[in-house]
């Protein structure tokens, strides 16, 4: 995967990235793949070979190569038993240690190669880089900070997510035949624009402890129809702890604010726990609590604490994630809001070029409420697919062209909360 296209997966469509099936990530299991054969066949030699410096550079060098550290770490040590003087020897066996996680080691074996009087001043040069690259690692790694910001404009033939029907027959007035829905509880498009920009940033506090922070912003415009205008903002701070064995566990504490049509809508603090554990082939498994507490500014029926769990996989070009949970109304009166969920999503972002890559995503979303609605005499029950393609066109290492479509269905078994809606919109981004 190419340096530019670093995870940022969104909610992109992911069948149809994977209709174009990843040239990268193929030619990225083949290289792999050879290099698995090369270091057993040079494996296989072992028993006869094995003390012979030229051999077991080579076979460190296969190892290496293969993701085989504990194998290569060996190998080079015979090495330097027989030559102790081998400065190349000693720099890769420092290179294993560091891929290995053991940069304590690592920078021991690197700084002993530096002061080898033999060495070219360019590569003395270079590894004095790799020993500040470790002690500052093994301060815990500094601080830094970065963000985006991401414009774009669009059609959207659902701004309201609703209904398409103008009538409907609401079953506690049956008898009165179907009734005539406002113009704000039937489907309208518009064109919009949308500006979102981030920020976020991590020091360090000790070798395996770091503060973290983000904000994040979020403005759609809708050319036509200010009613259903939105923004948002979300602030995140937290504490995160690295484990001997690389696993990481962070909390964090969020806190939100949307508005509709400049007006405050709902705003919601919460906590998030998460533990991640790094996985072979550049995956990581990770599993996450969360809570919020919701309050609704004109609707407080509707105010409500959020519970969810869930479990994702992270890969170099995609992500998957599945949660579940409950979202329970804070007052009785609302227990016709309150619901069970489910959610599936998967991303990819795959390179098809060195400037151009696919991203997409689809997630489906289920939704149990708990109480029949009043109105509709029928406990609630919603379904919804979403699915989102597009292109990410490298213009610069930190400018990107975005085109993408996306489309959600949701269907219901109450006629007001079943509908559709298509999007397409162009953007830039900006990242730094």
């Amino acid at each position: 995967m190419t340096r530019i296209f670093h995870a940022s997966f969104g909610t992109a469509l992911f069948g149809a990235a994977a209709l174009l099936l990843p040239n990268a990530a193929v030619a990225q299991q083949a290289d792999e793949a050879q290099a698995e054969a090369a270091y057993q066949s040079l494996a296989a030699q072992t028993p006869t070979r094995a003390g012979d410096p030229a051999f077991d550079y080579e076979l460190g060098i296969a190892a290496l190569d293969a993701g085989r550290f504990g194998e290569a770490i060996i190998a080079f040590q015979r090495v330097l038993a027989v030559q102790p003087n081998n400065a190349a020897a000693r720099a890769e066996l420092a290179r294993a240690y560091a891929l290995a996680g053991d940069i304590d080691t690592a920078r021991e074996q690197f700084a002993t190669v530096v002061d080898d009087p033999s060495l070219p001043d360019p590569v003395r040069q270079r590894f004095t880089g790799f020993v500040r690259q470790f002690d500052r690692a093994i301060g815990g790694g500094g601080s830094d900070v970065s963000g985006f910001v991401d414009a774009r404009v669009g059609y959207d033939d659902n701004i309201n997510t609703a209904t398409e029907q103008g009538q409907i027959t609401i079953p506690l007035f049956s008898f009165l035949g179907p009734g005539q829905l406002g113009a704000g509880a039937v489907a309208q498009s518009d064109e919009f624009y949308d500006i979102t920009a981030g920020i976020s940033g991590v020091t360090a506090i000790g070798r395996q402890d770091r503060l973290f922070a983000s904000a994040l912003g979020n403005w759609r415009d809708n050319l036509s129809s200010a009613a259903f205008d939105q923004a948002a903002l979300t602030g995140t701070v937290g504490y995160a702890h690295t484990f001997a064995n690389r696993d990481v566990v962070s909390i964090s504490a969020q806190a939100q604010q949307f508005w509709l049509d400049d007006d405050g809508f709902r705003s919601a603090v919460g906590a998030i726990a998460q533990y991640t554990k790094p996985l072979a082939r550049g995956q990581a498994l990770n599993l996450s609590a969360q809570w919020n507490r919701l309050n609704f500014d004109n609707d407080p029926l509707r105010d409500a604490d959020r519970f969810a769990v869930g479990v994702g996989l992270v890969g170099k070009v995609f992500v998957a994630n599945l949660t579940g949970g409950k979202e329970e109304t804070r007052r009785q009166a609302g227990d016709a809001q309150s619901f069970t969920f489910g959610s599936v999503n998967v991303g990819a972002e795959v390179p098809v070029s060195s400037r151009v890559a696919l991203v997409g995503g689809a997630a489906f979303d289920l939704r149990r409420y708990d109480t029949e609605d009043a109105l509709f005499l029928t406990e609630r029950q919603d379904e919804r697919l979403d699915l989102r393609g597009g292109i990410k066109l490298a213009i610069t290492d930190q400018i990107f062209l975005q085109p993408s479509a996306s489309y959600t269905r949701n269907w219901s078994n109450i006629a007001l909360f079943d509908f559709d809606r298509w999007t397409v919109s162009v953007g830039a981004r900006l990242e730094f």
